[in-house]
């Protein structure tokens, strides 16, 4: 059985992968976490980009020896020049914490109208090799809309202010069926698993 290692210590994480990848990937995959291997270090997130962060942290497995693979996610507003970024989960500063964070957004858009309050959600999903094969990086949004008061009592982070127009409810309103099928890191979770299942089939 291949065994791949998501670069994370987050075991709902680690389960929604393996999850993920049972049911898109016919070749048996192990999903394994940074303490499954005895990794016990903090990784350095110095890139400049969604994309940059989540090749540093898979390319950590992948020197170990395994399938290492890491996701960098976060929200991008249009009238803050796309802050808070890469930045997200700690825009309020080091105690930084989903109600901090939520602030502090509200009160930076506090006089942008409601049709200038554009957001995306951006994940970047990575995969790095430990044989010298080119890994890949895939990438996927979430568009929508910033309330200026919380909605909904589900999701984490942004979710409460976060709005979808197609469905008319904000990230934190939805089920958790509604919120994968259209969510940046349900999207990137399924590129990823096709760009993988293509490699894998092509090691047989």
């Amino acid at each position: 059985m291949n065994r791949i290692v998501l670069a994370s210590r987050n075991k709902n994480k680690i389960r929604e992968m393996q999850v993920l990848l049972d049911e898109l990937i016919s070749t048996p995959l192990k999903v394994l976490s940074l303490d499954d291997i005895g990794f016990t270090g903090e990784i350095e997130e110095n890139g400049n980009s969604f994309e940059e962060n989540s090749v540093i942290k898979a390319s950590v497995p992948a020197e170990l020896g395994f399938i290492g693979v890491a996701d960098d996610s976060g929200l991008s507003v249009d009238a803050l020049g796309g802050r808070p970024g890469i930045f997200s989960a700690r825009y309020s500063g080091p105690d930084a914490n989903d109600q901090k964070n939520n602030e502090k957004l509200i009160e930076e858009l506090s006089g942008t109208p409601d049709p200038e309050r554009t957001a995306r959600y951006v994940c970047a999903l990575s995969c790095r090799f430990p044989d010298g094969r080119e890994g890949f990086t895939v990438t996927a949004t979430c568009e929508g809309l910033i309330l200026r008061s919380p909605k909904g009592h589900g999701g984490f982070g942004y979710d409460p202010f976060f709005f979808y127009p197609p469905y008319g409810k904000t990230m934190a309103e939805m089920t958790m069926e509604e919120k994968n099928g259209i969510s940046h890191r349900g999207k990137a979770m399924r590129l990823f698993a096709e760009r993988l299942s293509l490699m894998l089939k092509s090691d047989n």
